[in-house]
C-alpha cells in the first residue's frame, strides 16, 4: 500500500519546527520508509547555511578531487506545511 502525504515533490513547503523552523523550502525528494522529505532552501542567511553541515567523500570516478560537499536537509513530514498558492483557474 502506497502512502499518502500532504506534499509532494517540487511542493513550496514551511518548516514548522525543528533547527529549521520558519524557513521556506522547496521538496526535494520523499523518503515514505522514514516518513520524511529533503528540502533545498531558498533563502537561507550564512549563519544558518553553515548549520547544514558538510560531509568529507573520498575520491571517486564521480568526484576525482574528493573533499567536502554539502548535505541535504531531511526533517519529518508532519513537520512541514505547504505554502498556500494562487487558486487554480477551473
Amino acid at each position: 500500500m502506497k502512502k499518502k502525504y500532504h506534499v509532494k515533490k517540487g511542493d513550496k513547503v514551511v518548516v514548522n519546527s525543528g533547527d529549521w523552523k520558519n524557513e521556506e523550502a522547496t521538496v526535494v525528494v520523499i523518503l515514505p520508509k522514514k516518513d520524511r522529505v529533503v528540502l533545498e532552501f531558498s533563502n537561507l542567511t550564512p549563519e544558518k547555511r553553515s548549520n547544514i553541515g558538510r560531509k568529507t567523500v573520498k575520491k571517486s570516478k564521480i568526484n576525482p578531487q574528493g573533499g567536502m560537499i554539502d548535505r541535504s536537509v531531511s526533517v519529518h513530514v508532519s513537520n512541514v506545511t505547504p505554502i498556500a498558492t494562487e487558486a487554480k483557474a477551473e
